[in-house]
């Protein structure tokens, strides 16, 4: 885009919103107190497979404060739909997966710990507890679906309907031609690796609180989510049959999302229903616990990986299988997570010829898997990067050097899956990311650590994404049913000053800084005197949210249509005003001039003249000034990158410490650097996070052990180092402000370079993820045996 002169666009300026967070100034779910409110409590299963015999209510009822209680028979009964997933997924054979129901509350069985079997409406959350406590129900426990490696010889069925429990067996990509590829290869290089089960951990837990009005017969819904718009479409078109005009969704300040916030859950769904029935508004706010059981989990992939190349590295074709674990049910867009969003990046930033998927997806008796920062990018990143890298070992070729001999240098390029990627300049990263790293310093470093008994690594990883999530045509082609655009209102207001309404939703990534640089840009005012507004579907135009690094590429986008708009409507307006054609006027720094004359008029002064219309054109143009648009891209955005990490391990204790991590992407154009770097460093702590200490674990009956911070370990601050952070630049291609996206990026390329960097020191092919200290020293013993 064409910002003014001095244009914040570009600068780091602070975050205004942080203000107001890091005084407790902030307005989040929980702190949103209705007048007549109650409070919900769901009582949940300690089962992770079993039928529900019978539910005895009746001592609940009577405890102190208790308003109602809601079971799955009571939502059957109204006629209450299950909860949908947004994305249709066939199988190789043309069938379509199987899509067994969802219910708000459970209806005959429970598949999983934390599965939610009845709401608790009381006066105070206190007394919904005890209540919850005398609720007896009698369950026939049954035997758990856990281990996805080992699926095949499961006896039990997660749902009766679902035979093997398979929800679908995708494949994408020319099979033949990778097949023909394989057998004229000089090498093959192959890895068997896990991606772990992640728990989000936002620092906000999700909260709910719904509300019904009696004289309109209107829903309103406070939520911790992250596309309220959706979570309204969802949840009154296809759960509780409402007209989406009857409910007003408001996402306020949320702390924290991460993909776990863009779902529709049961637990707001009940509210809403539930507070009709008892007359009064409903709040639930998850504890730590419930978090840990029945937040929408992430990755949970077992694959394997081939890798064919030539005898001097050029890679031919890649062959992968991949085992996805879905959880008890189909989350929002569980489906996509390991078909759309995975098998399409696995080309990464290689002219790979051919290139064949096949995913199997399966239920398990755990909490749904969804998207997680990344979604699907990080999987296929962690295949490419640690199979490049055993490649480069299998032939004895630099790491570097196998990597640049691959890289796609001609755009656009047209990938084996599906892409098609604008533009970008992966050595010019690469090159930097080895420069600032001082990998010709390496080994040295290696021989100092060697002489301390100590073992050092060095690992690559040259991740691509696909941002921007769009176009929506194509998408729907790939089983979306849901659009991929998004909306911006622009309203001037006589003063001059702006609001502007998004349908993208902050809950970290700083819009209300970043989204106000542009339009101050664009319009040639100051940032203050911008206002932007997300979050309520009534106010705010039909938007999709905020998920995919699509805020700026998307959300930005509609935003600067809207703004032509208003500076077209300007023009003219300025035009009656100086005496001059439309077609004459210029607009810049905030002033309509007549090109080649001194004759001008400030923007304050044009948006005065649109609501005082004194002196105005009303025979040719309506009063006001306010615009909107719709944006839906024509393509992804694609974003990449190159990390190098260095680790040293310490053999007798399996300590592992990153030394040096450096991370170089390519974002396209920068509207605030200082946010892309703190969007990179939180990035770059989660797939850390993920690589080193973080774990979710069942046990075979389908218990949550790692449901805690006890037990379930989260990357503190000594836990990392001071990562060296730089960029580079190739602008996208198709959007005007030649943005790409930031926010996944960190999470996508960081583990791969870490893990690299780890069996690189220990001298072997894999060490599970997460590389506790007692995988490592195990590892390292083997290796030093």
């Amino acid at each position: 885009m064409t910002a003014t002169t001095n244009s914040p666009i570009g600068q780091s300026l602070k975050r205004r919103e942080d203000a107001r967070f890091i005084t407790g100034a902030g307005q989040y779910t929980d702190d949103v107190v209705l007048p007549g409110q109650t409070y919900g409590v769901f009582l949940r299963s300690p089962h992770a497979n079993a039928r529900i015999r019978s539910i005895d209510l009746a001592a609940a009822k009577k405890a102190p404060g208790v308003l109602a209680i809601f079971t799955g028979a009571d939502l059957a009964d109204a006629k209450v739909g299950g909860l949908p997933c947004g994305w249709l997924i066939h199988s190789k054979d043309g069938t379509p997966m199987k899509e067994p129901p969802h219910p708000v509350l459970a209806q005959g069985k429970v598949r999983y710990v934390g599965d939610q079997v009845a709401l608790v409406v009381a006066e105070t959350v206190l007394q919904a507890k005890d209540a919850a406590e005398l609720i007896a129900v009698d369950y026939e426990e049954l035997p758990a679906v856990v281990d996805i490696a080992n699926i095949a010889s499961a006896s039990a069925l997660v749902h009766d309907e679902v035979p093997g429990n398979v929800c679908y067996e995708w494949g994408h990509g020319n099979k033949d031609a990778v097949d023909a590829a394989f057998a004229q290869a000089a090498n093959v290089s192959t890895l068997d690796i896990v991606n772990n089960r992640l728990i989000p951990n936002a620092i906000e837990p999700r909260a709910a609180n719904a509300s019904w009005t009696r004289h309109d017969d209107s829903y309103t819904l406070y939520v911790a989510n992250q596309n309220p718009h959706v979570e309204r479409l969802l949840m009154s078109a296809f759960v509780l049959g409402l007209p989406e005009s009857k409910v007003r969704v408001i996402a306020p300040d949320v702390g924290g999302g991460f993909g776990s916030k863009i779902f529709l859950y049961a637990e707001e769904t009940a509210l809403v229903w539930a507070s009709k029935r008892v007359g009064r508004p409903i709040k639930w706010t998850a504890e730590r616990s419930e978090s840990f059981l029945t937040d929408a989990h992430g990755r949970d992939h077992v694959t394997t990986a081939e890798l064919a190349t030539d005898a001097k590295g050029n890679f031919l074709a890649m062959r992968v299988k991949t085992t996805a674990n879905m959880g008890a049910y189909l989350s929002t867009f569980a489906s996509s997570v390991p078909t759309i969003l995975y098998a399409t990046l696995l080309a990464g930033q290689y002219k790979t010829p051919a290139i064949y998927c096949e995913v199997k997806a399966v239920f398990t008796n755990t909490a749904p898997v969804d998207a997680y920062r990344g979604a699907g990018r990080p999987e296929a990143t962690y295949v490419v990067e640690r199979l490049v890298e055993q490649a480069a070992r299998d032939l004895k070729m630099d790491p570097g050097a196998i990597r640049r001999q691959n890289f796609i240098t001609e755009f656009p390029y047209a990938t084996p899956v599906g892409l098609t990627y604008d533009t970008g300049d992966y050595a010019a990263h690469l090159n930097k990311a080895v420069e600032m790293a001082d990998v010709a310093g390496f080994p040295a470093r290696r021989a100092a650590s060697r002489a301390k008994g100590k073992l050092r690594g060095l690992g690559y990883a040259c991740y691509i994404e696909a941002c921007g999530l769009a176009p929506s045509n194509i998408a729907g082609a790939l089983g979306a049913r849901a659009g991929l655009f998004e909306a911006g209102e622009v309203r001037v207001h006589p003063t001059g000053t702006v609001t502007v309404f998004t349908g993208s939703h902050s809950h970290g990534q700083g819009h209300e800084t970043t989204f106000a640089q542009i339009v101050a840009a664009k319009l040639g005012i100051p940032v203050g005197s911008v206002e932007i507004v997300h979050g309520d579907t009534g106010r705010v135009p039909f938007g999709m949210g905020t998920y995919g690094s699509r805020s700026l590429a998307v959300g930005g986008t509609a935003i600067v249509k809207a703004v032509d708009k208003i500076v077209a409507k300007g023009k003219k307006i300025a035009a009656h005003l100086l005496e001059a054609a439309d077609t004459d006027i210029e607009f810049e720094n905030g002033e309509f001039k007549v090109a080649g004359t001194d004759k001008k008029v400030p923007f304050g002064s044009v948006a005065l003249t649109a609501y005082v219309p004194h002196n105005y054109p009303l025979d040719k143009l309506e009063p006001g000034l306010n615009e909107n648009a719709f944006y839906d891209p024509t393509n992804f955005t694609y974003p990449a990158g190159s990390y190098v990490c260095e680790v040293e391990v310490d053999p007798e204790t399996g300590r592992t410490k990153i030394e040096s991590f450096v991370a170089v992407d390519d974002f396209g154009n920068l509207v605030n650097p200082m946010v892309v770097e703190g969007q990179v460093q939180g990035g770059l702590a989660q797939g850390i996070g993920q690589a080193l200490l973080e774990g979710c674990i069942y046990d075979s009956s389908g218990q949550l052990l790692t449901g805690s911070y006890m037990d379930y370990a989260m990357p503190r601050a000594n836990d990392l180092p001071n990562f060296k952070i730089a960029t580079t630049c190739t602008p996208c291609t198709h959007n005007p402000l030649g943005v790409k996206g930031c926010g996944e990026a960190g999470a996508i390329g960081s583990p791969a370079a870490f893990m690299n960097a780890l069996t690189d020191a220990l001298g072997v092919k894999d060490v599970a993820m997460p590389a506790t200290p007692e995988r490592v020293w195990q590892a390292a013993s083997k290796h030093l045996s």
